[in-house]
């Protein structure tokens, strides 16, 4: 053999031994479980790694990367290619101490492996926190909700061993399930719209939240299971959440299998006010178990209550005497005999003047939804709008210049506002979307509202809704405040989207310090995707 032919030979059989030792090789050719393949996603300093024990089912993934957040993810992912509605739930633990709280071992879906793909996944952090993270389409900021349950449990309990967690894609939406290891799972109150369509990836992943090291996590009891039967029934679960208007993070507070509707929050800061089967509670806002206040024969109390300003006293609208249509009561805030302040039905309340002598509300008469104001003390009501169609949702400024409130007069329900005497009626949201209940934050800045889809007619419930803010000192400060067609100032935002519409914020809900604002979500939970383990 010559020399060239012998070289050539040997470069050949190195080439061929480099490529046995290739971890890109190795990783495709090593066992994965009901998985297909792994891979890092994104920029990572680190190769990332997978290691399973079919003994045990055992999966301890580690991943490196930044982070799982913004409009990029950096991230260890194991993963298998389905269609249609799949579910994945583990028992997830770190391994080792100490590492950046909030590294991140998730359960997800994800429409590519690009970095700033469309996903959701459930998030359990270093720290504990639980949370339903989501990037709704290609490039997108990521939201997420997170559990306030499992902080709480986390820290009051103390719970040891792993948390089982489970994530399921039906349709759009995708649910959060979690419980503690062998026990039933149960609906944790967070679930989002995330459309992704045809092929995409389910599975597991870990995220060290620091691109200088790598972190493991373990997941246990692995359950995947793609192609699911379609949904037979459904039941109905209210979320009260909290949404901070600076980052947009929701926190799922309260969730239970009915219809409650309309959070206050106290002036306090310390309590929720909501309605539930004709009846007030008061929810801690570190959640916990709601306590029923009396309203004494006040049975069939609606969404339209609210708190006074001195916080004495509470305003309900209740159905449950004469011919059941709405009336206007008082009653002390931590209950007692309610005192009537409408004489006409139906009247329904929605504002209290800042110096505690005046409420608004809305009421029909002569076949006419308008607002109208009248003393605390009773007395005479003073019709404030006389335009044809509904007139609804009046609110003071806190100042108490001003009363906002949504009306349809242009055919089509926007925001509106007037002096507190009816004057100077002006309309400040202008645009295709229908919207609804304005509420001002205590400081004035802020104005959160209700918005429906374009066609959707009223303010029915089990829609796809947004919260959407506004800025109110731009507005104010703008000299033409409409330019063909929309609010010139381009400060409306959107707070968050979800599956609500009526009770999800029909009255005033903001946090005392104008930070964040209370409302309800609700889902149409599979009953089949209910106790499973």
């Amino acid at each position: 053999m010559g020399k060239r032919a012998a070289a050539a030979l040997l470069a050949l059989s190195l080439c061929s031994f480099a490529g046995l030792n290739s971890p890109s090789l190795w990783a495709s050719a090593a066992p994965t479980g009901v998985f297909e393949s792994h891979a890092d996603v994104g920029s990572v300093l680190h190769p990332g790694t997978l290691q399973y024990d079919p003994s045990q089912g055992t999966y301890t993934v580690g991943g490196s990367g930044e982070n799982v957040w913004s409009t990029t993810d950096a991230l260890h992912f194991v993963w298998k290619k389905v269609t249609g509605d799949a579910s994945l739930a583990a028992e997830i633990s770190f391994l080792g101490k100490g590492g950046n709280e909030h590294r991140k071992a998730v359960l997800m879906v994800r429409q590519s492996l690009d970095a700033d793909s469309a996903y959701a996944d459930v998030a359990l952090h270093g720290n504990g926190l639980t949370a339903l993270q989501y990037r709704d389409e290609k490039g997108a900021a990521t939201h997420e909700i997170q559990t306030q349950e499992i902080q709480t449990r986390e820290i009051q309990a103390n719970i040891a061993g792993p948390q089982r967690l489970r994530i399921e894609k039906r349709g759009n939406f995708v649910y959060l399930f979690l419980g503690d290891g062998g026990k039933e799972l149960h609906y944790s109150g967070a679930s989002i719209q995330v459309p992704l369509q045809g092929t995409y990836y389910l599975g597991i992943g870990v995220c060290s939240h620091d691109k200088d090291v790598v972190e493991k996590a373990m997941f246990t009891n692995v359950d995947l299971a793609a192609d699911l039967a379609p949904v037979a029934k459904t039941t109905l679960y209210s979320t009260l959440e909290r949404v901070s208007i600076a980052s947009t993070v929701r926190h799922a507070v309260y969730v239970a299998p009915e219809r409650f509707e309309a959070p206050n929050w106290t002036h306090d800061g310390m309590s929720f006010l909501f309605n539930r089967n004709g009846s007030i509670y008061r929810l801690p806002v570190s959640g916990g178990e709601p306590a029923l206040i009396d309203t004494g024969f006040a049975k069939r109390c609606n969404n339209d209550h609210g708190i006074s300003p001195d916080q004495t006293s509470l305003a309900i609208s209740d159905q449950s005497q004469g011919d059941n249509q709405s009336i206007v009561y008082i009653v002390p805030i931590e209950g007692g005999v309610p005192r009537r302040i409408t004489q006409k039905s139906p009247s329904y309340w929605h504002g209290w003047s800042p110096d505690g002598k005046t409420l608004a509300f809305v009421g029909q008469r002569n076949d006419e939804f308008d607002i109208y104001t009248i003393p605390v003390t009773g007395g005479e009501e003073t019709r404030l709008t006389t335009a044809k169609g509904l007139d609804d949702g009046p609110e003071y400024s806190p100042d108490g210049k001003y009363i906002y409130f949504n009306s349809e007069r242009t055919g089509h329900m926007q925001i509106w506002r007037m002096r507190a005497d009816g004057s100077e009626q002006e309309q400040v949201t202008v645009d295709d979307w229908n919207n609804w209940f304005p509420h001002i934050s205590p400081d004035g800045a802020w104005m959160v509202f209700l918005s429906y889809e374009p066609d959707v007619k009223g303010h029915p419930e089990n829609k796809d809704v947004m919260l959407r803010i506004m800025s109110l000192s731009d507005w104010k400060m703008s000299d033409e405040k409409v330019s063909d067609g929309k609010v010139n100032d381009g400060k409306i935002s959107v707070l968050a989207r979800l599956f609500g519409g009526q009770g999800t914020i029909n009255v005033p809900s903001w946090s005392p310090d104008s930070k964040a604002v209370a409302f309800v979500s609700y889902a149409l939970v599979p009953d089949g995707s209910v106790a499973k383990k």
